[in-house]
């Protein structure tokens, strides 16, 4: 089967897309730092599948989309799944701990586990690991890095536009 690559401009920098045939495969920012293993028939170029994943992202920048409507094929193990299915389950503008995902999926003594599978998501945006949070509520952990995550959070509204991350130090 071949994966065919394109990249899309957004305000988060360039963001990779790869597709089969019939679902999409992966998302990754430029410095992601889980990168999807590529196979040896993945290849730039582009096909109606690619091109309505960028109209998507596109729209969900320029906030008029809150509900993605994409065949998806990610790569995992069952456990990473599961909780890549679960990702898919969280609203729009709201956020759950990481506590919270492992008990959706039924291990709530594996926060750790569920954080890891929630870290190596290959659909981010998509499948919106950005929506998991530290129980306490602070920003922890994304492929994309945690401004990424403060960018989107806000563009859905889970965070008042005055949230920042690093504050600067008052002398």
């Amino acid at each position: 089967m071949t994966v065919l690559t394109t990249t899309l401009d957004s305000p988060l920098g360039p963001l990779f897309i790869a597709a089969g045939d019939t679902a999409l495969h992966a998302i990754e920012f430029r410095r992601n730092r889980h990168r999807v293993r590529r196979g040896d028939d993945w290849r730039e170029g582009d096909s109606p599948l690619l091109r309505r994943a960028r109209q998507q992202l596109e729209e969900y920048f320029a906030g008029r989309r809150r509900v993605f409507d994409l065949p998806l094929a990610p790569r995992g193990t069952a456990f990473q799944r599961e909780v890549w299915h679960a990702l898919a389950l969280i609203p729009y503008g709201a956020t759950i701990s990481y506590a919270e995902l492992a008990a959706r999926v039924g291990r709530p003594m594996a926060v750790r586990a569920v954080g890891a599978a929630n870290g190596r998501n290959p659909l981010p945006i998509v499948l919106p690991c950005h929506r998991v949070i530290g129980a306490d509520g602070s920003l922890t952990g994304f492929g994309g890095g945690l401004p990424a995550k403060q960018y989107l959070l806000k563009l859905e509204g889970a965070l008042p536009d005055t949230f920042d991350l690093f504050p600067l130090a008052v002398a």
